[in-house]
């Protein structure tokens, strides 16, 4: 049996496992899960993955994997090359530590911008098997984190090709990803951000980023 990856193009926390599916070449099959119409939430989705969320992974062996941060683990694990977590002690310590920082200043406050700003999310507020109604100052709160997070990863940027080592990590996927998911609440990077700028055109150019 195939690895199959359950994916909808439209969000980005699949496209991050899309991407790095496709800088370590691996042979995958893919299932679409229209979350448009709500079939992540159907009753034989719920049996791949009883959270609702996507991305998922069923290994070749069954197993299924239910979020991003164990199918980045256990494909770096199981597809060294390239690497994208790091190789020595001090690089993987430094990786981890900017995917933290983006997860939560950018992709977590982009999630919160976008779901409680918007009425077609009534009560879905969080992704998941479960309701949340919005709360509105999430949302603004949400669009400051990330003016406040851009600005930082901006001087961060400066005389630097990727954000947390000499080459495309993890971190670098999260980021970009989510900058471009942030487009939808209005914030993108701009001249105003040139590191950042040249920073994404960099990463343009890499056929996985046009997944």
């Amino acid at each position: 049996m195939p690895i199959t990856f359950y994916d909808f193009k439209m969000a980005p926390s699949p496209r991050r496992a899309r991407i790095i599916l496709a800088e370590k070449g691996v042979p995958h099959d893919v299932v679409q899960i229209n979350m448009m119409t709500g079939q992540q939430m159907g009753d034989e989705y719920r049996k791949v993955n009883p959270n609702c969320t996507i991305p998922a992974l069923k290994l070749e062996d069954g197993t299924v994997l239910t979020d991003n941060a164990g199918i980045a683990i256990y494909l770096e694990e199981t597809y060294p090359q390239p690497p994208l977590m790091g190789t020595t002690t001090l690089e993987k310590a430094e990786i981890a530590t900017w995917q933290s920082k983006i997860e939560f200043g950018l992709a977590i406050s982009a999630g919160h911008a976008f779901r409680n700003s918007n009425p077609a999310m009534k009560d879905r507020a969080l992704p998941g098997p479960f309701n949340y109604p919005l709360i509105p100052q999430l949302a603004e709160r949400g669009l400051q984190q990330i003016e406040n997070f851009m600005q930082m990863l901006e001087e961060h940027m400066e005389d630097r090709e990727f954000i947390a080592s000499d080459s495309l990590s993890i971190a670098d996927i999260t980021a970009a990803c989510s900058f471009d998911f942030a487009k939808v609440v209005g914030k993108r990077i701009s001249d105003d951000t040139p590191n950042l700028k040249r920073w994404k055109e960099g990463l343009k150019r890499r056929p996985s980023f046009s997944l």
